[in-house]
């Protein structure tokens, strides 16, 4: 390893150290990724669910063939066009293994499916900030980016713009992040609206405006 390789990996690690003491050490762990695949041919839904053990197909409820696979754990739906959704995996890699998976079974049934146009259309994460928050406060002083009607829904919905990501943000300091296209964009999000929360924390410990 050359000193500039040395000293590149250490100033990406004291980045990552700095961005966990602006955070107080939290990151968001991802609970949901989904991507879509265009397997590049035309299927017969009904074939694939008699050859496929581990697929089911009942067009009257819905229209594609849903099948498991248990590594990595996901689903996927798979329709008759040859466009396919993936769901389920936990990171970015896993999502493309499993829909590489998937389109190799395909494969093995007769198919001449091609695995094309992988992308991953939300990445869905979830943490604790750890400090409940006055979610009225908030919402008022954020109204641009904010809905909150607790009537309807425990959560502040908090649409952000850069990076464009829907944070759902509950009195007990718990956080959903969703619509996300990488990790990063849920890392950034988190760093970026966890100083803002902090300025709405309730300090006297009780539970602020209501129960997530």
């Amino acid at each position: 390893m050359s000193m500039n390789d040395d000293m590149g990996d250490n100033g990406m690690m004291n980045e990552y150290d700095n961005d966990l003491d602006m955070t107080n050490g939290i990151t968001p762990s991802l609970q949901n990724i989904v991507a879509t695949v265009n397997l590049n041919c035309s299927l017969n839904l009904k074939t694939i669910t008699l050859q496929a053990r581990n697929a089911e197909y009942n067009p009257k409820r819905f229209a594609a063939v849903i099948m498991r696979i248990r590594e990595p754990k996901t689903t996927a739906l798979i329709f008759a066009s040859g466009k396919m959704v993936c769901t389920g995996a936990k990171s970015e890699e896993s999502a493309r293994l499993a829909s590489r998976k998937f389109a190799r079974i395909i494969q093995k049934l007769g198919f001449s499916a091609k695995f094309t146009e992988f992308k991953i259309q939300n990445i869905v994460g979830s943490c604790d900030v750890r400090f409940p928050i006055r979610l009225e406060k908030l919402a008022y002083a954020h109204q641009n980016y904010c809905s909150y009607e607790p009537e309807l829904f425990p959560g502040l919905i908090y649409r952000m713009l850069v990076p464009k990501v829907v944070l759902l943000i509950f009195v007990s300091g718990k956080i959903v992040l969703t619509g996300a296209k990488n990790k990063r964009d849920i890392d950034i999000a988190f760093r970026t609206i966890y100083h803002t929360l902090h300025e709405f924390k309730n300090v006297s410990g009780g539970a602020a405006d209501d129960d997530a």
